[in-house]
């Protein structure tokens, strides 16, 4: 990851995101699209934080240097207590932190959490990893981080 001054662009279009997301009465800074999270993340403006469960980001694949801080762990996703707390311990409260989980819904649900714990800029992803179920059943065909050709790694 290159880190690189604050791109006035990519920081306008978040306090656009942030304005709307609170305006709207979004209960977190609002939900960021796959692109610009890679180009706020990989210039070193914001951080990335996989909400995924540690089987999720081995067997499925992730994003470099992205944190890890899982929202739900286990194959039967049970959720961790203990979630701000480890979130806190990795990131500062006033950072930039993006969530990304499968499909943007856990990480919602993470970034509510967060914010209530006093997170002071916490997004969602949209769309996340592996992005919407089809109707074929198949992720990863219309949306998502992949789906975007963004930049990933599988184990």
């Amino acid at each position: 990851m290159t880190v690189a001054t604050e791109s006035p662009a990519t920081i306008d279009a978040l306090e656009a995101i942030e304005k709307a997301a609170h305006a709207a009465g979004v209960p977190y800074a609002g939900g960021v699209p796959p692109a610009l999270a890679w180009s706020l993340f990989s210039t070193g403006q914001a951080q990335l934080v996989d909400v995924r469960s540690a089987e999720e980001r081995k067997f499925v694949g992730h994003v470099p240097d992205a944190l890890h801080v899982p929202w739900a762990t286990g194959t039967s996703l049970t959720r961790n207590p203990r979630f701000v707390r480890e979130l806190e311990a990795k990131i500062g409260k006033d950072a930039r932190i993006l969530l990304l989980c499968r499909s943007g819904k856990r990480s919602a649900l993470a970034a509510e959490a967060a914010s209530k714990g006093g997170f002071t800029h916490v997004f969602n992803v949209l769309e996340g990893f592996e992005g919407e179920i089809d109707e074929h059943q198949h992720r990863g065909g219309q949306d998502g981080w992949r789906f975007h050709g963004l930049p990933w790694v599988q184990d």
